[in-house]
């Protein structure tokens, strides 16, 4: 009998400890819904509890779920299905996330600050709301300065993943985590507080967490963090889900012009001039600082001018976009602005006015080395040698020896101008530090360009081992072995010569440079019989030279 009596009040003590009913149950539990996510194709992925922390649809639960989701959904407290629109945040390691869903009105949770050691709390769950399971705060870890992590003595119902833990008030303290093994008696939950802190920043699509889930991200709640997110989507998401996050960003920043650009320049890609002529006028009505939008309506403008040519649009032309540039530096007279009007000009092939505004520039913080290369260019269309070879020497001005890597495509572009001028020792020279700095990379075509000018300022030697190293990287290229012949032939070298043209005939049978050379170099040499017989093979692969050759040494 005294057995039998123990036994009812064990039973007695857990059923209370499950079904206390603290006067906030009825109310807490309109905030408790089921989260459920699904893959691409329909399938269920995972199901949570999760809660309300806002009367406009914010939500936390559980992160496990989101992973691998195309799709999530919410069922609240009356059965009622909402979609889930946008991420808020996640953390991976405490198994937390943040989202907002469509429901216009929902009954939010009151966060706690935190619980102590000690103190009674309770579990709600979405399948037994009217009831609550009570449990003690064994252990309450600090993390992260201001938040913490619970043990709790209470055995979990499954499926409790994101379940709310509040306190004797009524109030939300954690979210419940995944039981270390099941049936154990423990349970535990990360703070509430923490989970509500989790947002969106600038970099988060960058966030490996929120990468792991297909939901669409919502944008940073601040316009500057917002123009970071457009800034790093443009170059990271596909077209349509650029296309998607401009159109959220107009909606959350309707008065920022920023939105407003960025869909101009999607619909002048699509060659929807119209709509995008309005949306930069838009741009410019809703802007404070009217001078960025016209300067950004100038680049458009050109843009579509130099890029889309086959796509007349009337109303947009380079005098327009000279003009939307000239307004935006009335307004703010910055070099920027200037330089863009130096842009359009050279683009009307204006290459005198261009130059004459390049050279305002000289003396402003833009003063670049590009700055002086795009002067440089006009006066090449000008034909002003002394003046292009000067600008390109103020190019590289820029720099000083020991020379960095960014000085190596301005150095191969005097070179290669320094040549088109007939300055192969000078162009020598350039080449010869641009390969220094860029020793790892330059490929065959830099050692026969290096090759062409050491023949051009008669540096034969160095000739000759620049056009080795373009046949050690292109040994199929039969140009270079028949530019080697040609050299080896000019310097005496007729046994090299032999040997080189032999091996231009291994690579291109059928071209006429490997005969014509090893035919030249054998009748040099006294072979002449072998030596006409190859110039022969190569008039009737079609060298008219060869006829001459023949001529000269056939009789």
């Amino acid at each position: 009998m005294k057995k039998l009596f123990i036994i009812i009040g064990i039973m007695i003590a857990a059923t209370a400890a499950i079904t206390a009913q603290p006067s906030w149950t009825k109310r807490a539990a309109k905030s408790v819904f089921t989260l459920k996510t699904f893959a691409a194709d329909g399938t269920l992925i995972a199901s949570a509890t999760g809660v309300f922390t806002t009367d406009d649809g914010t939500a936390i639960s559980a992160f496990t779920p989101f992973a691998g989701a195309q799709r999530a959904v919410v069922i609240d407290a009356q059965g009622k299905e909402w979609p889930v629109t946008a991420m808020l945040g996640a953390n991976e390691t405490y198994d937390v996330a943040r989202f907002r869903v469509a429901a216009k009105k929902t009954q939010p949770l009151t966060l706690a600050g935190r619980a102590d050691e000690g103190d009674n709390v309770y579990l709600l769950t979405y399948r037994d709301t009217k009831s609550s399971r009570q449990g003690t705060v064994r252990r309450a870890e600090p993390f992260n300065e201001y938040y913490r992590y619970y043990t709790v003595d209470m055995t979990a119902p499954d499926n409790s993943l994101g379940a709310p833990l509040m306190n004797s008030q009524g109030e939300l303290v954690g979210l419940l985590q995944l039981p270390a093994r099941e049936g154990d008696t423990l349970s535990y939950a990360v703070s509430a507080t923490f989970a509500d802190s989790l947002h969106i920043s600038g970099l988060s699509l960058n966030d490996a967490t929120l990468r792991k889930t297909a939901i669409k991200k919502d944008l940073p709640a601040t316009l500057e963090q917002a123009q970071v997110t457009m800034f790093m989507a443009e170059s990271t998401l596909d077209s349509a889900a650029y296309a998607t996050l401009v159109d959220d960003f107009i909606a959350k920043f309707p008065t920022a012009p920023d939105g407003y650009v960025y869909r101009a320049q999607l619909l002048t890609a699509r060659q929807r001039f119209d709509e995008a002529s309005r949306d930069m006028e838009q741009a410019i009505n809703v802007a404070d600082s009217k001078d960025e939008p016209h300067f950004s309506y100038s680049k458009l403008i050109y843009n579509k001018e130099l890029y889309l040519t086959d796509a007349p649009y009337p109303a947009w032309t380079l005098d327009k976009a000279l003009d939307e540039a000239r307004q935006a530096e009335a307004i703010n007279p910055l070099a920027a602005y200037r330089r863009q009007q130096a842009v359009v000009l050279y683009a009307q092939k204006k290459y005198r006015e261009a130059y004459d505004v390049y050279t305002t520039l000289f003396a402003s913080e833009l003063r670049s080395p590009d700055l002086f290369f795009e002067a440089s260019r006009c006066l090449q269309q000008l034909s002003d040698s002394t003046g292009v070879l000067a600008m390109l020497d103020s190019c590289v001005a820029m720099f000083s020896r020991p020379y960095l890597k960014e000085a190596a495509p301005y150095l191969l572009m005097r070179a290669q101008t320094r040549m088109d001028y007939g300055q192969m020792r000078s162009a020598m020279a350039d080449l010869n530090d641009y390969e220094q700095l860029m020793a790892a990379s330059v490929n065959d075509k830099f050692y026969y360009l290096r090759h062409q000018v050491g023949v051009a300022s008669r540096q034969f030697q160095q000739a000759l081992n620049d056009i080795d190293r373009a046949i050690t990287l292109s040994p199929r290229n039969d140009l270079y072995y028949s530019e080697k012949a040609s050299l080896q032939v000019r310097v005496g070298l007729y046994d090299d010569a032999i040997t080189t043209a032999r091996q231009c005939i291994d690579v291109a049978p059928t071209h006429s440079d490997g005969y014509l050379f090893l035919g030249l170099a054998q009748c040099l040499k006294g072979q002449k019989a072998e030596g006409v017989k190859n110039l022969q093979r190569a008039h009737e692969l079609g060298d008219e030279q060869a006829a001459s050759l023949i001529e000269q040494y056939g009789r």
